[in-house]
């Protein structure tokens, strides 16, 4: 009897961590103390004493069962990305500068190969916000977890002076509301999707005009990483006032989290186009449209509140990172909340 019979080949441990280098590797920063293989992973904050006061900011999260997808899709290259995404997104919400990232795999058995490609994925994810993948874990479960099939999570670390801090505490009414839109589903409710779908390999492979894609292509398209876009934003001298990433809950949930007493948005659906796989999501599953806003980002990933005065700037801004903004409603006087008109 011996550690590899009882179902945990710690040979393929070593195995994935030779493959993974080389995707880890191209995540560095000048900050990062040492190299993968260490116990723990050490960060140099001296880049950071100039700040007047730094606040550091962090975020967990993972893809939900959107992992249900790529098992069956086997597509394995992209879902890192979801779970950096979910992660440093919310960091950037709060006007942080993603640091560092970990990564946590848990699976049934260890395939050096498929670890190998989970993690290029979360490199990926690293690179596009800057973040250094500077260590992880993966677990094999034996007897837990099926041996074809993987959990995901992550956590982030970044860093904002006090100043800077996005709070929504001076959001006030007349403030204009500014949209980003998503890559699609994003890693919420996917429970419900995989309900409204038959999620087997013939259903996602299949082809749908309205798409250009095939069903699994649209579902399984990364998260996209909103860390460039509001650096843009600051960097072109704008201060926002609130930021919501809109995940699990959407609207209803997600955009009154930025909000201070007093003060309601009013967001305008028709000021930007809803993507065509919830169109489709909802007409498959005969939804309620108020069901699809308290679950779905429904095409904006992330909505900002601004002074009036900054929208031209910002637009500009957002586009010069590579996304595409829209006016998509204001803040009023009122409860706390949002309405959807």
């Amino acid at each position: 009897m011996d550690y590899k019979s009882a179902g945990v080949d710690i040979e393929a441990g070593y195995k994935s961590v030779e493959l993974m280098k080389k995707h880890v590797k191209e995540t560095m920063r000048p900050e990062v103390l040492g190299g993968i293989g260490g116990f723990a992973g050490a960060f140099s904050l001296n880049t950071i004493k100039d700040m007047e006061d730094p606040v550091l900011l962090s975020g967990t999260d993972g893809c939900g069962t959107k992992v249900q997808l790529a098992f069956v899709m086997d597509k394995h290259d992209t879902i890192g990305i979801d779970c950096v995404a979910m992660c440093v997104n919310d960091i950037a919400c709060s006007g942080g500068e993603p640091l560092f990232f970990l990564d946590y795999i848990a699976c049934g058995k260890n395939y050096p190969e498929k670890i190998a490609m989970i993690v290029s994925g979360v490199a990926e994810g690293c690179k596009q916000s800057g973040a250094a993948l500077v260590g992880g874990e993966t677990a094999e479960h034996p007897g837990l977890m099926p041996v074809d099939e993987y959990d995901l999570a992550g956590f982030a670390v970044g860093v904002v002076d006090r100043k800077d801090l996005i709070t929504g505490e001076n959001i006030k009414p007349g403030d204009t509301l500014i949209g980003i839109a998503s890559s699609g589903v994003h890693s919420n409710g996917f429970s419900l999707v995989r309900k409204v779908f038959d999620i087997t390999k013939e259903s996602l492979d299949t082809y749908y005009d309205e798409l250009g894609a095939t069903l699994g292509e649209a579902l399984l398209a990364p998260t996209r990483i909103y860390v460039k876009a509001l650096k843009s934003i600051k960097d072109a001298g704008v201060t926002v006032k609130g930021c919501s990433h809109i995940t699990g809950g959407g609207f209803y949930e997600n955009i009154p989290r930025m909000l201070p007493e007093g003060v309601h948005a009013e967001v305008k659906k028709d000021s930007y186009p809803v993507l065509p796989i919830f169109k489709l999501l909802q007409k498959t599953g005969n939804l309620e449209e108020k069901m699809m806003y308290n679950t779905y980002n429904m095409g904006l990933g992330m909505v900002l509140a601004i002074d009036p005065a900054d929208v031209d700037k910002t637009m500009e801004a957002i586009k010069a990172a590579g996304d595409t903004p829209y006016v998509v409603g204001q803040i009023i006087a009122g409860d706390k909340g949002v309405t959807l008109c």
